[in-house]
C-alpha cells in the first residue's frame, strides 16, 4: 500500500489515469491496489476522491468504447482474439455470450466485477449493434458502481490497509518473491490443465471436404451448429441442413443423436473446443458416431462451400 501510495502522491493524477486506462485496455497490471490507496489518500485529503473517480471513469470508458468499436467493426473476429490470448479459450467465449445475451444491457452494469466479462462485454455490445449512446450511458453506471465501490474500500479501511503494507514491509524482498512465485505457480498450473484438457478433446474429426461429400452423395448426416447467441445473432448463416442448438440442449437430444446415422458438431471456436468437448461427453454416454468438424464453420467457408439460412429445431 505504501508503495502505491508513494506513488499516486509523487506522481499525481496523470499517472492514476494512465495506470487505469492500460489495465482496461488488457494488461495484466494490477489497479486494485492502485484504487484502494487512492480511496486511502482521499480519506487523508491528499487526493480529491471525486477527482480520482472521474479520472478511472473517464480511462474505462476510453478504453471500453475502443473496444466497442472493435467489436462493432470486426464482428465475433474480435471475441476470438481476445480468447486466444486467455488460458480459458473457449469458456471464456461461451460463458460471457451467454450471460449477456440473458442479460443485455445489464450485464454492463455488473462487467467490470466479474473478470473475464470485463474486457469480452465492450466488443459484444458492438457485435450484437447496440447503439453508442446506450452503451455509454450504461457502461458509465457500471463503472461509476466499480470504481466507486473500490475507492469507497479504501476510504473505508485505511487504517486496516496502512497495517498490513507495513507487514509486507518487514518481510521486504521475501514478500515480493512469495508474491511472484504465487502469480507463476497459478499460471502454470493454469497452463498444464488446460494442456491435458486439448489432449482429452484429440477425437477423431471429420473434414469440411468429407462433409460435403456425405452432403453431396445424400448420407443422413444430423449436423448441429453449437455456436454462441451472440455469434448466431450476429452471422445466422449455417452449413446446409445444420440445426443450431444451445451446448446444454445436447443432454435432452442424446437419444435422437445415438439414433441418427452420424452426427457432426461445429462451432466457431479455438480448436473446435466446444464441439469437441461435446462430442467427446456423448461419445461417453452412447452416441458413438459423432464428430466434431475440424476448423468449425471457418474451415467450410474457406473453401467455398455454400451456407444457408439456419433451421430451427422442431
Amino acid at each position: 500500500m505504501n508503495d502505491h501510495s508513494d506513488f499516486l502522491i509523487h506522481h499525481g493524477y496523470a499517472l492514476f489515469f494512465a495506470w487505469i486506462l492500460v489495465e482496461q485496455l488488457g494488461l495484466p497490471i494490477p489497479a486494485i491496489p492502485l484504487l484502494l490507496a487512492a480511496g486511502a489518500l482521499a480519506r487523508t485529503h491528499q487526493l480529491n476522491a471525486a477527482v480520482e473517480l472521474t479520472l478511472a471513469m473517464t480511462a474505462a470508458l476510453s478504453a471500453d468504447v475502443l473496444w466497442f468499436e472493435v467489436g462493432r467493426r470486426k464482428g465475433v473476429g474480435a471475441l476470438h482474439f481476445l480468447c486466444r490470448i486467455s488460458l480459458e479459450q473457449d469458456s471464456c467465449v461461451r460463458e460471457t455470450q451467454a450471460f449477456f445475451a440473458k442479460h443485455e444491457e445489464r450485464a454492463l452494469l455488473a462487467a467490470k466485477f466479474l473478470p473475464g466479462l470485463d474486457l469480452m462485454a465492450p466488443p459484444i455490445a458492438g457485435i450484437v449493434g447496440m447503439p453508442l449512446p446506450r452503451f455509454v450511458a450504461f457502461d458509465a453506471s457500471g463503472a461509476a458502481l466499480y470504481f466507486g465501490a473500490l475507492l469507497a474500500l479504501g476510504w473505508m479501511f485505511s487504517g486496516q490497509l496502512e497495517r498490513a503494507a507495513e507487514v509486507v514491509l518487514r518481510l521486504g524482498a521475501g514478500a515480493l518473491a512469495l508474491l511472484l512465485a504465487a502469480e507463476a505457480g497459478w499460471l502454470a498450473w493454469k497452463f498444464i490443465r488446460r494442456r491435458r484438457f486439448l489432449r482429452q478433446l484429440r477425437i477423431d474429426r471429420i473434414t469440411p471436404q468429407d462433409l460435403k461429400r456425405k452432403l453431396d452423395e445424400g448420407e443422413n448426416v444430423l449436423i448441429v451448429d453449437l455456436r454462441g447467441p451472440v455469434e448466431f445473432k450476429a452471422d445466422s448463416a449455417v452449413i446446409p441442413g445444420a440445426i443450431r442448438v444451445d451446448a446444454g440442449e445436447l443432454e435432452e437430444m442424446r437419444d435422437e443423436l445415438a439414433n441418427a446415422s452420424e452426427v457432426v458438431l461445429y462451432c466457431s471456436c479455438p480448436n473446435e473446443e466446444s464441439s469437441a468437448r461435446n462430442a467427446l461427453l456423448l461419445k461417453r454416454k452412447g452416441v458413438l458416431k459423432i464428430r466434431p468438424l475440424l476448423k468449425g464453420l471457418q474451415g467450410w467457408r474457406e473453401l467455398g462451400y455454400p451456407v444457408a439460412q439456419s433451421t430451427a429445431r422442431p
